[in-house]
């Protein structure tokens, strides 16, 4: 049995919207035929972020959400204290920028010349003192059970999303149990991460019984963004990195990849993974469905 697109949205408090004007565009070409053909493609577009008077970094984004973008990436960088008091976030359309402002003074001028680069796509980097947060976290050691896995599997991989309307881009879900909750894309996966992070950030969501779906890979930045969101599980259609591996092990992240149809990988925390279903009854995931990890 295979499962089509579901109209469905009733669990999301915010789901992709792969019909909003400006996140697409329709481009002429022509196909292996030399016929003409016309297509939707994903707009890029920039969001440089201060924090306060200081420029912090300007992102190749597909423009929705940028206050929880501005907000997420600031916090998952280590810029934004658990403890800090916003003021405001601010957002200029035509200039495509944002500015959050806190009631601490902020200057983070020595922090930027340490920035790495990393495997992701977009904006991928990394500070170079990131793994210093990571020292004192111990995520909680919640279960998992695989009938919640195939579920939020098939329910996100049914979503109308800016993937199946246009390709080129990668989703982020943040689910708890069987329920995916909030949806966002965008060109760069740490890009739909750090959204996540700013709307949780802007909700006071907690993060203790969360699940993380992600359709990128799962780099050592993908592992450590949510570790110090204080998420337990990340599950992921892609595959792994041996250093993402090893850091979710250290901090006690459910690590679990190539999760497609009937079939998962874990490599970190599997004695916390409830197997309370039977693999063979899952139904097989429709191609058209799938993306490009799918053949993996």
């Amino acid at each position: 049995m295979q499962l089509a697109i579901s109209d469905d949205l009733s669990d999301y408090i915010i789901a992709p919207d792969p019909g909003a004007a400006r996140l697409t565009r329709a481009v002429e070409g022509f196909d292996q035929n030399g016929q003409a053909t016309q297509i939707s493609v994903v707009e890029e577009r920039p969001l440089t972020i201060f924090l306060n008077s200081q420029e912090i970094v300007t992102a190749m984004t597909i423009g929705d959400y940028p206050e929880y973008l501005a907000l997420g990436f600031l916090r998952n960088q280590g810029m934004l204290l658990p403890d800090d008091v916003i003021t405001s976030t601010d957002y200029d359309d035509d200039l495509e920028t944002v500015v959050i402002r806190t009631e601490r003074e902020t200057s983070y001028e020595e922090k930027l010349k340490k920035k790495t680069r990393t495997s992701g796509c977009a904006v991928g980097t990394v500070f170079g003192d990131m793994m210093e947060g990571l020292e004192d976290v111990r995520l909680p050691a919640v279960q998992v059970r695989t009938s919640w896995l195939y579920g939020l599997s098939a329910k996100i991989n049914r979503t109308p999303s800016l993937y199946l309307e246009a390709g080129a881009i990668h989703g982020t879900v943040l689910c708890h149990e069987n329920k995916p909750l909030v949806y966002m894309e965008d060109v760069g996966r740490h890009n739909a991460v750090d959204k996540i992070a700013g709307w949780m950030l802007s909700t006071g969501e907690g993060a203790s019984d969360k699940i993380l779906y992600t359709t990128g890979r799962l780099t050592s930045e993908m592992v450590i963004k949510t570790a110090m969101m204080g998420i337990p599980v990340l599950a992921s259609r892609s595959g792994f990195t041996a250093w993402g591996v090893e850091i979710a092990r250290e901090v006690g992240l459910t690590l679990i990849g190539r999760m497609r149809g009937q079939r998962f990988v874990c490599l970190s925390g599997e004695d916390r993974v409830v197997r309370d279903v039977d693999p063979a009854s899952v139904p097989v995931e429709d191609k058209k469905h799938r993306r490009k990890s799918a053949g993996e």
